[in-house]
């Protein structure tokens, strides 16, 4: 494959259309990032919540034990501090559901604010790179093999009638008739246009 064209011209478009490229991922990831964080700052109360039953069945953990050391009623204090316990855990149980929640919102916000972006690349930026890189790869290889024939005829096919009315006399019957100078300057002007030195 061959990624860049000889010339100045259109190496220089090249290169700036794939620093754009990495410079549009970039700052979508950079987007991406910021989105999620942001996201992320709403699991405060989730946390909160999940401090706050910990907290209160520990509190209720730690009076129930002692409320059974009271005589009589010991027994039946507990029962009623350990219901606190655990409404505490349904606290924490609350706070941990919230806080899933939120992170998933911002996991999947983020993929989508990069696959968004990354799939826009690979739709338009990407086939043009690719298709440019076959192209100079096919007609480099046909240079470096003198087959300067397929190139010129090539060039009868895809050139523009403007380019080739810019030819002294008929470049078609050159061609045909295998003269050298008409096919080298078919093929020099198919190798400068698919971006090779002739």
């Amino acid at each position: 494959m061959k990624w860049y064209a000889d010339r100045s011209p259109r190496l220089a478009r090249q290169v700036v259309a794939d620093l754009l490229a990495v410079a549009w991922m970039w700052f979508w990831t950079t987007v991406a990032l910021a989105v999620g964080d942001a996201v992320r700052t709403l699991r405060a109360p989730g946390d909160g919540l999940v401090d706050a039953g910990r907290n209160l069945s520990e509190t209720f953990g730690d009076a129930a034990a002692k409320a059974r050391g009271v005589p009589l009623v010991g027994g039946q204090l507990a029962d009623a501090l350990d219901r606190g316990k655990s409404a505490g855990g349904t606290l924490s149980d609350a706070g941990g559901a919230q806080i899933d929640a939120v992170e998933t919102t911002a996991l999947w916000l983020t993929v989508a604010f990069i696959a968004l972006p990354l799939a826009f690349l690979l739709i338009t930026w990407l086939p043009l790179r690719l298709r440019f890189a076959r192209r100079a790869a096919v007609a480099r290889r046909l240079r470096d093999q003198g087959r300067h024939d397929l190139l010129a005829l090539h060039a009868l096919n895809t050139l523009s009638l403007r380019d080739l009315a810019a030819f002294p006399g008929d470049p078609v019957e050159g061609w045909r008739r295998q003269d050298a100078v008409v096919v080298k300057a078919l093929a020099d002007r198919q190798l400068r246009a698919s971006g090779v030195h002739p």
